[in-house]
């Protein structure tokens, strides 16, 4: 076995107060909490305190050799040493219009931040969207009729198409697209693989018994995606930080837009006999399955749901600390990208916590508002290397 890496280290120092935020905990106990360590429990409360965990789980994920594996990689794209991919231009032309048309339909708000992106950026992220957009109909096939067969039969194949892809022979359009990005950009295969193993995950897994399980299936669909678009954003050649802590941050990036979707999608998660929630947190807010499934919304289940969104918000806080490290171009994208997906934890509260029987959305009006205090973000701060 490889050795133990945690994701999250130095990058980030965390005090107890922002070490509060990396367990669930009710909104009650967090306000008995202020001025305590964070391995203290609270006392009382009708609202019991969620145990105590590790902030991220110790895995085999290592991170470490896709960062130097990816540094090389990074290294040989500015030696123009990568295997170039030679495509008719106007195939490429029309592969990266129809992964527009994928992102546009299935990811509006990462398709409006692609938007404020360089050309070249707006495509690989087209293109790097729609080859994760396969693993949608996963969803249409783990719940029918020989559904394992099918489901690993179907990714079986999409990880042959991979290997394809970075050697430079494309199956379809689509694929042309990602062959012309892994290219353009020097991207390491690996983050692609784990994306694939994400979704095995969802063949076999519907529920996950705590925290740590949960992580690893948000690092294996999403964290992933973050580590992948870090060269397509490019890192600032002012920055003084170390690329594994940029890494981190987008590992962060990904986990809280995660988190984010399994919040906003738990109604329709339920339906389909899948919970993507802490079993032993509903558990110790006195809450199981068969509360999921009624669909009511209880003052049990909004002190959860308040806990639930106090750890994504956590997640993008921390995946703010790595934005102004990449380029400035990228800035504003990433920006708008964050808080659009975090108004959706707005709208959950808006909701009353009810996201059992809707669905929380972002406003046209308040997304062009996010918009505008993105593009205010974004702007270097004066006396800042990044000035």
């Amino acid at each position: 076995m490889c050795s133990k890496f945690s994701v999250s280290t130095t990058p980030c120092n965390y005090g107890a107060n922002d070490a509060r935020f990396l367990h669930a905990k009710s909104s009650v106990a967090r306000k008995r909490a202020q001025g305590i360590k964070a391995h203290k429990c609270s006392s009382s409360g009708a609202i019991p305190r969620l145990s105590i965990k590790e902030f991220i789980p110790h895995t085999d994920l290592r991170v470490h050799e896709i960062v130097e594996r990816q540094s090389q990689a990074n290294n040989l794209a500015k030696q123009d040493a990568c295997r170039r991919a030679e495509m008719n231009p106007k195939l490429l032309e029309e592969a990266y219009k129809r992964c527009r048309n994928i992102c546009s339909e299935y990811a509006r708000t990462y398709y409006l931040a692609s938007l404020l992106m360089t050309e070249q950026r707006q495509k690989a992220i087209w293109a790097i969207y729609a080859y994760a957009a396969w693993g949608t109909r996963i969803d249409e096939m783990v719940d029918g009729p020989n559904a394992v067969y099918m489901s690993k039969s179907f990714l079986d194949r999409w990880e042959e198409r991979l290997e394809d892809i970075f050697d430079c022979r494309p199956y379809d359009i689509l694929d042309a697209a990602l062959t012309d990005t892994v290219s353009n950009f020097c991207l390491d295969i690996k983050s692609f693989k784990e994306l694939i193993e994400g979704m095995r995950m969802d063949t076999w897994k519907s529920r996950y018994k705590n925290f740590q399980e949960l992580y690893l299936y948000c690092y294996y669909v999403a964290g992933t995606t973050g580590i992948i678009t870090v060269p397509v954003m490019g890192i600032a050649a002012e920055s003084s930080v170390s690329a594994k802590s940029i890494y981190n941050a987008a590992i962060h990036f990904g986990i809280a837009n995660q988190l984010t979707n399994i919040l906003r999608d738990v109604g329709e998660d339920a339906l389909r006999g899948r919970i993507y929630l802490p079993q032993d947190e509903l558990e110790q807010f006195g809450l199981s399955d068969d509360d999921v499934f009624a669909r009511k919304v209880t003052d049990k289940w909004r002190e959860f749901m308040k806990d639930q969104i106090a750890r994504a918000r956590f997640y993008y806080s921390l995946a703010e600390q790595g934005i102004s490290h990449l380029d400035k171009a990228s800035h504003w994208p990433l920006w708008s990208s964050l808080l659009l997906y975090q108004n959706i934890l707005d709208a959950i509260e808006n909701n009353d916590y009810d996201n059992l029987t809707k669905r929380a959305r972002v406003g046209k009006i308040k997304k062009l508002l996010m918009l505008s205090r993105a593009y205010k973000k974004a702007q270097p701060v004066p006396g800042s290397i990044f000035h």
